[in-house]
């Protein structure tokens, strides 16, 4: 069976509650807010939704509760086309997550409560171990347990499928992990945690990625906002500039967009630099839309801007 196109994503579903208004709120104060929404997120689904909707097949694995919350996960999944192998719990929620954007720049500041996919362990894993050897690409976070996201791409690395980890949210990591990772894929803040060099510009972003390079991982990928993406490896140093795709109404779904996105490039056999183009040009897209994953836009559209731009 071939592994083309197959993309094996371990992560946590939370629902999004939006919250948009002027600015935050201090301690002790309360405002008003110009608009609420609630909808699917967690960055392991949102990459999950932005890997299927650009044309990989999909199967995404975490934990959920029993609750309205997990049905709204089941729902989105579906719609997608996503296969899922989601343990429901009777006694713990699905996760949730308090999204502030800030109206006027589209900017954002989360809180990210992982409720059963907390619960996860290795054993998980163990059980679609199967699946994740019969993909071409696997893809973990940080917003699950530490020791499920080290054991999957221990699982990916021994069965020979490439492996992309984006650290976040930032946490410290054991050195052994690192080799573990054909790609990272840091923001600016999560790459300064890891390696201790404040990134503000490019020339910062290659000395932390140098750096990630230097603890063992084949490619690290910083993502860098509106300037785009820094790819490098020990071979070749290359910002690729994000697209001009309209204005930005939303960032928080960006760096899932593209990582996703990243994933589902190499699962068809793309080289790293193409798949890291798709990745911003899909990154591009989705900032211009609210939400996290109904911000992610389709191959065709992705399609599309990399053909005006090319």
């Amino acid at each position: 069976m071939s592994r083309t196109g197959r993309v094996f994503i371990v992560g946590i579903y939370v629902t999004d509650l939006t919250f948009r208004a002027a600015r935050m709120p201090l301690l002790g104060e309360t405002i008003a807010g110009s608009t609420f929404k609630m909808g699917p997120g967690g960055k392991g689904s949102n990459q999950a939704v932005a890997a299927a909707r650009a044309g990989a097949e999909v199967t995404f694995c975490t934990r959920i509760g029993n609750d309205a919350f997990g049905t709204i996960a089941r729902a989105t999944w579906q719609a997608d086309n996503i296969k899922v192998r989601a343990t429901a719990l009777d006694d713990v929620a699905t996760g949730a997550a308090h999204i502030f954007v800030d109206e006027v720049t589209g900017k954002n500041a989360i809180i990210v409560a992982a409720g059963a996919a907390a619960t996860m362990t290795p054993a998980d894993l163990d059980a679609v171990e199967a699946e994740i050897a019969a993909s071409a690409v696997f893809v973990t976070q940080l917003e699950q347990p530490l020791a499920v996201a080290r054991h999957g791409l221990a699982l990916a690395r021994k069965h020979g499928v490439l492996t992309v980890f984006n650290p976040a949210p930032a946490l410290p990591i054991d050195d052994d992990m690192y080799p573990l990772c054909d790609f990272i894929t840091p923001n600016e803040t999560e790459a300064a945690a890891l390696t201790g060099v404040t990134v503000n510009t490019v020339d910062d972003a290659r000395r932390a990625a140098q750096i990630l390079l230097g603890k063992g991982v084949g490619a690290a990928i910083i993502t860098l906002g509106e300037s785009g993406a820094l790819f490098h490896t020990a071979q070749h140093s290359e910002l690729i500039p994000a697209y001009q795709c309209g204005a930005v109404v939303e960032t928080a779904g960006a760096g899932d967009g593209f990582t996703g996105g990243l994933a589902a490039a190499l699962a068809r056999g793309e080289t790293p630099l193409q798949a890291v183009r798709f990745g911003c040009a899909l990154a591009s897209l989705s900032v211009t839309r609210a939400g996290t994953a109904p911000s992610m836009p389709k191959l065709t559209e992705i399609l599309g801007v990399l053909a005006v731009a090319a």
